[in-house]
């Protein structure tokens, strides 16, 4: 299974148009997709995810993106690359109201990875 390049602004426009619930399902593949460029053990699958922010009304979403944050920083750095602050970045934006800016963030953060 390889990482899916997504087009971000129709993953904007689709959060958009269906009030959010498109969005949902952006979370569901963003976590698959950081738990196979990552190769993190044990890391939380993306239904998961889902669950746990949808239960804890975006409490452990916060978390997760600033975990998602962090594991492509460390990825990045394994490659020799300069590393950022992507996870404190992703979660400012979120806690800010600007969620939606951070899923688009982390979706071109994960579109480099993806097969060409």
């Amino acid at each position: 299974m390889t990482v899916q390049r997504r087009s971000i602004g129709l993953c904007i426009v689709l959060s958009i148009v269906t009030c959010g619930f498109y969005s949902l399902y952006w979370l569901y593949c963003m976590a698959e997709d950081v738990n196979l460029v990552t190769a993190r053990p044990n890391a939380p699958s993306g239904g998961l995810v889902l669950l746990l922010t949808i239960v804890t009304c975006n409490i452990y979403g916060l978390y997760w993106l600033y975990r998602a944050g962090d594991d492509l920083d460390r990825q990045r750095m394994n490659q020799g690359q300069q590393q950022g602050y992507l996870g404190v970045l992703y979660l400012l934006l979120a806690i800010f109201g600007f969620s939606i800016i951070s899923y688009a963030l982390l979706q071109s953060e994960i579109n480099e990875y993806a097969a060409a």
